[in-house]
């Protein structure tokens, strides 16, 4: 990140090295030495250090015998933030209220460019334990969630999302890789009312998602999203998974909105 004023300077060099600290944190998942913290920044190793101290002094890094990681801070901002959202205050409740879903795996993820961004998380009494923690990312091209965003916009507005020429990373052998393929995936999803991944984006996962429209203008589309093992997603429990959503998100949906007039 270099953010810069209009004359070209950046007008808190020290705040704008802190937030590139903290996002090389982010990427590496795990603890990182002093040397490779400065190295990512390129920076002197003691001007890293100070960088680090004040950051430790917020609870934004934690020191451990690895190196340093991410602070409880960090967890409490992003918690912070998807609580703005009338949607995700609710979500809990609405999940524990459902019959079908209070088993399930159920995730909240808002589209970030061109991928899907998680937000909240569910767990269920019977949940699974896979690799979309909070603050995580998918391509939205390839996971249900971001799927269900992009089906609520014409072809033309995906298309310019993620790229006319784009090509996708085959994360499985059934990834589909073009646009082309993208585009059927999202005629299908609007035709049944929920998007759906078929082991496209991790393998012996199947994901189930519909949009959830903004309670306000000022907050982002979201995505309701179920997780299944491959082996018990027959196309019964896939249907029964779906219409638990569209029924979670008529009940997240502002009464007063457009969308809950159609």
């Amino acid at each position: 990140m270099n953010e810069v004023d209009k004359d070209g300077r950046d007008p808190a060099p020290a705040v704008t090295r802190s937030i590139r600290l903290l996002g090389l944190l982010a990427d590496a998942g795990g603890p990182r030495t002093l040397t490779e913290l400065a190295s990512g920044l390129g920076l002197a190793k003691s001007s890293t250090a100070n960088l680090c101290l004040a950051l430790e002094a917020a609870g934004m890094l934690e020191r451990t015998a690895q190196g340093y990681r991410l602070g409880r801070r960090t967890a409490e901002l992003g918690g912070a933030f998807a609580a703005q959202f009338n949607q995700v205050r609710e979500f809990y409740t609405v999940c524990d209220s459902s019959e079908v879903l209070r088993t399930e795996l159920v995730q909240v993820a808002m589209l970030d460019g061109s991928d899907a961004l998680y937000l909240a998380r569910h767990e269920g009494s019977s949940s699974l334990r896979l690799g979309t923690p909070l603050g995580s990312r998918l391509p939205a091209a390839l996971s249900a969630t971001g799927r269900a965003l992009l089906s609520t916009m014409t072809d033309e507005e995906v298309s310019a999302i993620v790229g006319a020429d784009a090509v996708f990373p085959a994360l499985t052998e059934r990834t589909p890789t073009t646009l082309a393929g993208l585009l059927d995936v999202l005629a299908s999803a609007r035709r049944r009312g929920w998007a759906l991944d078929a082991e496209e984006s991790f393998r012996g996962i199947v994901g189930v998602a519909v949009p959830l429209p903004s309670w306000a203008p000022s907050d982002p589309p979201l995505a309701l999203g179920v997780a299944i093992r491959a082996a018990e997603a027959d196309f019964e429990r896939i249907e029964r998974v779906g219409a638990a959503l569209q029924a979670a998100a008529a009940a997240l949906t502002n009464p007063f909105s457009a969308a809950a007039r159609r």
